[in-house]
């Protein structure tokens, strides 16, 4: 700890993690109202993309899962079958081969959802797959959305990640995360990115930091299902819809207060519980001094400390920034983000939501399956075994108060 404290940068290396980590904060996490409509400046300008490119992001749409697709199997076969220096060089590209070298499962779901974005285009075959409803409303809805989001998002998430930001936060606020919810601090920056921000950009968040060995595979799980959750603006969109917008201050802090419990409750269960935690390199969770174990003991907490606290935050970040190109970082890893977003979730969105629309359109399949879990759900609540386990479940909630207070 010391060393942070007693360690001089110059001001090139405070203005390399200030200003980037600054801009990002603005663009990711400031409410902004523009007429009665509260949002963030990312989401403004994906909606200004949206309104501008309106009539040709289907036809993107379409490009991107054609590459995605056809990369697949033209790089399945040139690795397979060929032999030439290009394609060993291809093989040491890490974002190439992240992209293209992939399983025969997953080029089956890029293959499949390929045809339905060419049958829901053209309106080729059954009505069943490319209405309104099914195919329709994934491809002309939400995946321009997810376009347009992915591109900001994915390109400006570098101002996030690589200037420090998430090692100030996580210097000072692992004394509240690991006690409450057993969560390195920087797992904070994930929240607040989603709820005042989205929950698409906190689970974009955390997948990058587990990928890069910040988070074990548990902690990715639970900061992805406790803590990504939907935005104030999303909120507001709901409670106006029924009409009750006068009560959302209210609503919004009961819907918080409901979710710091569930996240404190619910990663003791199955199968959050059972996820495993290692680093994605698979190292166990226990064998390697993170910064946020070995902070944990180091880092003052309380009032009278809490300049010091500040300081060992302020060095922990300059030292992470220290000799970074701020421009190359933010094009080079914006890039591969990007990338990644459009050629690998974009494909499996358009396959698994019109597949689960089209069950839930023309099949009885959730609406059997909501009923069987009402009845055995009825039934064991009130059977001896339901009584014991609201018994179990009220304890479980007096110690989490316990440990709130």
């Amino acid at each position: 700890m010391n060393n942070y404290v007693k360690k001089k940068y110059s001001y090139k290396t405070s203005f390399k993690f200030i200003l980037p980590s600054l801009l990002g904060v603005i663009l990711f996490m400031f409410p902004i109202k523009i007429g009665n409509k509260i949002t963030i400046p990312i989401a403004l300008l994906s909606d200004f993309i949206q309104d501008r490119y309106f009539s040709s992001l289907p036809l993107i749409v379409l490009g991107l899962v054609g590459v995605s697709f056809f990369g697949s199997v033209i790089t399945f076969f040139m690795f397979r079958y060929s032999k030439s220096s290009v394609i060993a060089m291809l093989k040491k590209n890490s974002v190439f081969c992240s992209l293209f070298q992939i399983s025969f499962i997953s080029i089956a779901v890029r293959g499949f959802s390929f045809l339905l974005c060419v049958f829901t285009y053209f309106h080729i075959g059954t009505e069943l797959i490319y209405s309104e409803n099914t195919g329709g409303l994934v491809f002309y809805e939400l995946l321009p959305i997810l376009f347009t989001i992915f591109f900001l998002a994915g390109f400006l998430l570098p101002l996030l990640l690589n200037f420090g930001l998430l090692e100030f936060a996580g210097t000072l606020l692992i004394k509240v995360m690991r006690p409450l919810f057993n969560l390195p601090g920087r797992a904070a920056i994930d929240a607040i990115a989603s709820w005042l921000g989205d929950g698409t950009i906190g689970v974009l968040l955390t997948s990058k930091q587990y990928e890069e060995g910040f988070y074990t595979e548990r902690e990715a799980c639970v900061i992805g299902t406790s803590f990504s959750l939907v935005s104030i603006t999303f909120c507001l969109v709901v409670i106006n819809t029924v009409g009750l917008s006068h009560m959302f201050i209210p609503f919004y802090l009961t819907v918080t207060f409901a979710c710091l419990v569930a996240a404190i409750v619910i990663p003791k269960l199955p199968p959050l519980s059972r996820k495993k935690d290692c680093y994605v390199d698979g190292v166990n969770g226990g064998d390697r001094a993170e910064d946020d174990f070995t902070m944990d003991n180091k880092i003052p907490f309380g009032d009278a400390k809490s300049q010091k606290s500040l300081s060992v935050a302020y060095h922990k970040a300059l030292e992470t920034v220290e000799g970074k190109k701020v421009i190359k970082s933010v094009m080079t890893d914006g890039v591969s983000n990007v990338l990644n977003m459009w050629l690998v979730v974009i494909p499996i969105v358009m396959a698994m939501g019109t597949t689960a629309l089209v069950i839930a359109k023309y099949t009885p399949v959730f609406e059997n399956t909501w009923e069987a879990i009402i009845t055995i759900l009825k039934y064991a609540w009130n059977t001896g075994s339901g009584q014991l386990f609201q018994k179990q479940y009220l304890q479980g909630l007096q110690i989490c108060f316990y440990h709130l207070l």
